[in-house]
């Protein structure tokens, strides 16, 4: 398996794309085995933020070049797509935070894996891409977890010409929170992880699963949708104990119920 799990601390664990020599590529293989260990991280009570990165010179790459130019029919090439996107509704969807570690390139499946990350930091020195059409492949798949973190304009600019963008434009135009020098990286992703893991679980999860729902929704639908959210959210021990927590002056003691 290319896929490695550390636990950094009791509660948060680290997801490695380990195939440096692929550039971390997912292919179909690393995407069954991301699926797998997302879908048993998402049912582990003890695990309450994920951190996801590549070994080696960078994120990743994208899909493996060589395993797509060899399918070569047409079920073949909707099953890889219909993985990948597997994969990315899995991040969206699953109850645990994930946040983007990432240096070097994040190209095509790649940043588009990134987007779909709850939240993402990088290295001064990373690039973004959806360079599909530079070998005749448009970034379609890409483009709809990107499109949905940044505004049309730069994502045309960057799917027309295939450019890649550094860390400071991608700061700017919405697709990462933040950058650091390299050697800040770690300590800086695993401070923001530390501090949504002080949260309660169940709260966390109510909030993630209601804002991506309401993202699609109308705006009335969408107020009516969350206020039901808010009500389940309150019914929660964990909402009564914060509630307290704030008027008695104190720390809240998550039950995570």
């Amino acid at each position: 398996m290319n896929i490695k799990t550390i636990k950094q601390g009791k509660d948060i664990v680290r997801v490695i794309i380990n195939e440096p020599k692929t550039y971390n590529s997912l292919s179909t293989n690393n995407l069954i085995d991301l699926i797998k260990i997302f879908k048993k991280l998402d049912l582990d009570k003890t695990v309450k933020v994920i951190i996801l990165e590549g070994a080696g010179k960078g994120f990743s790459a994208g899909h493996n070049l060589n395993e797509v130019k060899n399918l070569k029919k047409k079920e073949k090439y909707q099953k890889l797509f219909n993985l990948c996107s597997k994969l990315m509704l899995q991040i969206v969807e699953g109850r645990k935070p994930v946040i983007a570690k990432v240096h070097g390139a994040a190209y095509a499946a790649g940043c588009q894996l990134v987007a779909s990350c709850d939240l993402a930091y990088c290295s001064k020195d990373a690039l973004f891409a959806t360079p599909g059409v530079n070998i005749g492949l448009f970034c379609s798949t890409p483009m709809v977890a990107v499109s949905r973190k940044i505004n049309r304009k730069p994502m045309m600019k960057m799917l027309l010409t295939g450019d890649p963008i550094n860390a400071s434009y991608a700061k700017e135009i919405g697709l990462i929170n933040n950058f650091y020098l390299k050697s800040k990286l770690d300590r800086e992703v695993l401070r923001v992880a530390r501090k949504i893991a002080s949260k309660s679980n169940i709260t966390i999860k109510i909030g993630k699963q209601a804002f991506y729902k309401q993202l699609e929704m109308p705006l009335r639908k969408a107020y009516s949708y969350t206020s039901k959210m808010m009500t389940l959210n309150m019914m929660a021990m964990d909402a009564k104990e914060g509630i307290s927590a704030f008027l008695e002056k104190r720390k809240p003691k998550w039950k995570n119920k």
